[in-house]
């Protein structure tokens, strides 16, 4: 990987925000995703974005009193401030994100058992809950987005909901659903952004990228 020293990096992002203030085109380039997420991946490979994954690993344990939009804030921060310690100078810029399943006031994380997951259906079931996206990105400063939604969940009946956990879909998803798959049959209502629902919300993603020169509707993906 090249590398780059403090000020070569500091005037390429310079450079990239003046083309925005002063109206010039956009510039296209890449970026460090600080995730493993494929959700995350396929989401940016969707609006022509191509990012090289760095895994990074945070502690994501709410703090005490910690309200549910300050925690996935905080978590987006932390992730793509670890991504950036990976290196000495980041000559791309590093994304991040947090999604949250919250119900009332309480956080539901990812289920670490069937009984877990269980639970965290049935509560669900007959609900409305809210989706909470936090995306960071780092260059030689820090820019956060959140987006929010609102998910309606039908009744749920128990055979449903074991047959569901059985899938293997839910184990790894905050609030041990993905409303890309098999729980969209859950699903009566949402309002707010599919794709903050589902990892990345996208609007804001291309918000904060266009922020930094990358104008990802001029390299999106070519549809036959």
């Amino acid at each position: 990987m090249e590398r780059f020293s403090g000020r070569q990096v500091a005037t390429h992002f310079s450079f990239l925000r003046k083309t925005i203030v002063f109206g010039h085109s956009c510039m296209s380039a890449d970026i460090y995703l600080a995730s493993v997420s494929p959700r995350r991946l396929e989401l940016l490979r969707q609006i022509g974005i191509e990012p090289e994954v760095i895994p990074v690993n945070v502690d994501e344990t709410p703090k005490i009193g910690e309200p549910p939009t300050d925690y996935v804030l905080r978590l987006a921060h932390a992730k793509a401030e670890a991504g950036h310690r990976l290196f000495d100078h980041p000559p791309l810029p590093i994304l991040a994100a947090d999604t949250a399943v919250v119900l009332g006031d309480r956080i539901l994380g990812k289920p670490r058992n069937r009984s877990q997951g269980l639970d965290m259906l049935r509560q669900l079931s007959g609900t409305s809950h809210e989706v909470l996206t936090a995306v960071a990105l780092v260059t030689d400063r820090v820019e956060t987005r959140l987006s929010r939604s609102l998910v309606t969940f039908r009744k749920i009946s128990d055979r449903e909901a074991g047959g569901y956990w059985d899938s293997g879909e839910p184990e790894d998803k905050a609030g041990g659903y993905a409303v890309q798959g098999q729980a969209a049959v859950f699903i009566s209502e949402l309002s707010g952004s599919y794709s903050g629902v589902m990892g990345l919300p996208l609007f804001e993603t291309a918000e904060l990228l266009q922020n930094v020169g990358i104008c990802p509707l001029e390299t999106g993906p070519k549809i036959a």
